[in-house]
């Protein structure tokens, strides 16, 4: 069955209205019509309901309680050191099919690529409907949040409101000196908030490696492999939810 975010919350009848993009879709791709059922999320929470008018926007209403979330137990938010190309592109798709509540990008040492503000626009905009269709695609219940670009300063200014702080860092792995990401977890509440931090193509500086530390950040290890960028930040979620939701 289809879903689709809300823009508006229910009201208090169990109505409310799609507009927009999503109501072009539901009207012209998906060619539904009145009495037609589809899923709809707020706040958090996914609801069965029936289109009851169509006139330009969608009339819904709710036609049962809310639906079991799908969502991971903990917050893991992805910090990207900006890769080439549409890497990104796939970091968010794919994150957010594996659970992921969130990406930041930023600028990191050895970042080719450099977003001037023109650019990151268009590009944050880019990965927020790319997030936006994978979490409708996978049956979330929230769209992962994508932040604005930062620097390093700004990046470990936000980790002060994480309570586990990862880095993925090519240097520990050479030397398999990271946690496994089982042990790091092991003690992360339900509800949490866990920020995992990766390279670009030729991964963290050992001065970032440093600063990052020296705020708190403890190295993770994935594996004996290298892996690529865009890799690297999926095998970490997909080994994270394995942990958690494996045991539930």
């Amino acid at each position: 069955m289809q879903r689709y975010f809300l823009d508006d919350p229910f009201d208090d009848s169990g109505r409310a209205l799609i507009s927009g993009d999503d109501a072009r879709h539901i009207t012209k791709v998906m060619r539904m019509a009145e009495g037609g059922k589809l899923i709809a999320v707020s706040d958090g929470e996914a609801f069965q309901s029936e289109i009851i008018a169509l006139d330009g926007d969608v009339v819904i209403r709710k036609t049962q309680g809310s639906l079991p979330s799908n969502e991971m137990p903990i917050g893991v938010t992805v910090a990207a050191g900006l890769p080439k190309g549409d890497k990104l592109d796939l970091i968010v798709q794919k994150g957010t099919e594996l659970g992921m509540a969130g990406l930041i990008p930023f600028e990191a040492e050895r970042s080719i690529v450099k977003w001037d503000s023109k650019k990151s626009a268009k590009k944050i905009d880019r990965l927020r409907k790319i997030a936006k269709e994978a979490a409708e695609q996978s049956h979330r219940s929230i769209i992962p949040e994508i932040s604005d670009v930062t620097g390093l300063d700004g990046l470990i200014r936000l980790a002060e409101s994480f309570d586990l702080l990862l880095i993925a860092d090519e240097e520990s792995a050479k030397v398999r000196s990271g946690g496994s990401i089982a042990a790091l977890i092991e003690n992360v509440y339900h509800g949490q908030k866990v920020l995992a931090v990766f390279g670009p193509e030729g991964g963290i500086s050992r001065e970032e490696a440093e600063r990052f530390r020296a705020a708190g950040f403890r190295p993770i290890a994935l594996g004996p492999r290298i892996l690529r960028a865009e890799t690297a930040p999926l095998y970490a979620l997909a080994a994270i939810s394995s942990e958690i939701e494996g045991k539930r």
